[in-house]
């Protein structure tokens, strides 16, 4: 048998190996928690707490310094992470941004938390700064949809009623609705803390990013490079 002819053959077998993001893409990491619904249950308050807020600070600047990111949005369980356009990182090669990417962020959630935590990771690639844009605002609609979202569920939760009644309560409920419930609880979601109603963006240097817990179902574009 010829040694590097069976080396050749295994290796083009890696298939995937070879993609790569088209260089002058603007891309942006995406990692998301695996399972943080069950991680969180027992050990954080609901719907929001600033000890998981702090983790994902801590994770988005892992993400930051080993990735050279420009700009980073975190909420609930994902943090996105924008990279420069001109950036070279692996060779731009997809499977190295993902896996190790995902790597990072568990390996730093899992050492601030003390307790295993995983994440995965995906691209997501634009062509100019509306696209790019037009993602933050995406992540941004998702996320104050989540946070009005969990606050209702967990007022009804903490109001006495079960998981399976607070989703009840809540199918097909629109925003005016869910404000309404709300109210009638004492509460104003225009009036919560910014940390609290999804305003969670940073640059180079993560300051001020927040997390929601997460919850079972726009930002300034990036800052130009100075």
């Amino acid at each position: 048998m010829d040694v590097k002819e069976f080396e050749a053959r295994q290796r083009a077998r890696e298939y995937f190996h070879s993609l790569s993001v088209l260089p002058g893409a603007w891309t942006v990491i995406r990692v998301d928690g695996r399972g943080f619904s069950r991680l969180t249950e027992q050990r954080f308050d609901k719907p929001f707490d600033a000890r998981f807020c702090d983790l994902m600070v801590v994770t988005a600047q892992a993400l930051l310094t080993e990735l050279g990111g420009r700009y980073a949005y975190t909420e609930s369980d994902e943090i996105s992470v924008l990279l420069d356009p001109a950036s070279d990182l692996f060779g731009r090669g997809v499977e190295k941004l993902v896996s190790i990417s995902a790597g990072v962020a568990s390996a730093a959630f899992t050492h601030a938390a003390t307790e295993p935590a995983h994440f995965d990771a995906r691209l997501w690639v634009g062509v100019g700064v509306e696209d790019v844009a037009d993602y933050f605002s995406w992540r941004q609609s998702d996320a104050t949809r989540s946070a009005l979202n969990g606050w209702c569920y967990w007022t009804l939760r903490k109001d006495g009623q079960s998981p399976r009644q607070a989703n009840r309560t809540l199918d097909g409920a629109g925003t005016s609705d869910k404000n309404e419930l709300l109210y009638r609880h004492g509460i104003n979601f225009n009036d919560l803390p910014t940390w609290q109603r999804p305003a969670s963006d940073c640059g180079g240097k993560p300051t001020n990013t927040r997390a929601s817990i997460p919850y079972a179902p726009p930002p300034s574009p990036p800052p130009a490079a100075g």
